[in-house]
């Protein structure tokens, strides 16, 4: 039998990604189509972006293809939140023009003419690259999970006993509005002292920038980092505890084995998960608190498509 291949589509605030993925968790060589996201983009604009990056996919479908439209098992679609499984819409920080905007709905309307009546499957960008990394990444094999994105926002999942845990909206493990004790960062979610607040690639540059270092972006600070600089330094050591707190707080409350940590930040320098380590050490007292294992993502950048697909590839565990 062919083998059967998922739509995965991710949306975030910059980008969005289109490609089709194996059941193996590959990404079809030359499937990957992208176009731009971002706040200063108009809803029809971003839902132009979206049919764009899906095109370039459909148009390796087809009977005349190497890909028959038989061989499409769904559309998995990963979003930045907040999202409304209920309705399947989302309201995502980064793009306040799609307040409540029908997402799924867009996807299928682009899909369906080419792939009739595949299902489409829509869940928060943070559960997905947690599904991602218990199918291929650095959280094999453990079954008590949680997955999270360091980058424009900070984001996250869960998987607790072998099974995704969404909770009732789809919103369950968004661990970047998780408040951080000794800080009062202001978010755009109404709170004060949220990890995407503190932690996150631009603010870190920012808290940076405000101490005196002079540099723009998070490869610039990761260079500055390298160079031993003493501002970024503190920066890195102030965002990597203030993660390690975030994955403390969460170990104790549902009693983790594992945290993987991808996204473009996460890679600004070694350094910022030994900070993130260090303060899950603090809960000394607590060692199934302590035991939690955190570990950057074994994903390339395609993490977040196979985390898309999973949802479609590994329907079992996706509640």
């Amino acid at each position: 039998m062919s083998a059967s291949f998922a739509i995965a589509v991710d949306i975030g605030g910059t980008k969005v990604e289109a490609a089709l993925v194996d059941e193996n968790g590959a990404v079809l060589a030359g499937s990957r189509h992208r176009a731009p996201t971002g706040p200063e983009r108009s809803a029809e604009e971003l839902a132009a972006s979206v049919r764009s990056a899906l095109g370039g996919v459909l148009a390796l479908i087809g009977p005349d293809t190497a890909v028959s439209p038989e061989r499409i098992a769904g559309v998995g679609i990963g979003a930045a939140g907040p999202v409304n499984l209920v309705d399947s819409r989302v309201s995502p920080l980064n793009m306040p023009v799609w307040d409540d905007y029908p997402l799924s709905a867009l996807v299928a309307d682009t899909v369906h003419p080419v792939v009739p009546g595949v299902p489409v499957t829509l869940r928060l960008d943070g559960l997905c690259i947690t599904l991602a990394e218990h199918w291929v990444g650095a959280a094999s094999g453990h079954d008590n999970v949680m997955g999270m994105i360091v980058s424009t926002g900070v984001g996250g999942g869960l998987i607790l006993g072998g099974r995704t845990v969404p909770g009732p909206t789809g919103n369950a493990g968004h661990i970047g509005h998780v408040e951080i004790g000794g800080h009062e960062d202001a978010c755009p979610c109404g709170g004060s002292g949220c990890l995407e607040a503190v932690a996150s690639g631009p603010r870190t540059v920012a808290w940076a920038n405000a101490e005196g270092w002079v540099g723009g972006t998070g490869e610039e600070l990761a260079a500055a980092v390298a160079a031993g600089d003493p501002i970024a330094l503190r920066a890195v050591a102030r965002s990597g505890r203030a993660i390690g707190r975030a994955i403390a707080s969460a170990a104790s409350l549902v009693d983790l084995d594992i945290v993987a940590i991808g996204g473009g930040f996460s890679h600004v320098s070694p350094l910022l998960f030994e900070h993130a380590r260090a303060a899950v050490a603090e809960r000394a007292t607590f060692g199934y608190v302590t035991r939690v294992q955190v570990v950057p993502s074994a994903l390339s950048g395609e993490g977040p498509l196979i985390g898309a697909a999973a949802l479609i590839h590994r329907a079992e565990m996706v509640d």
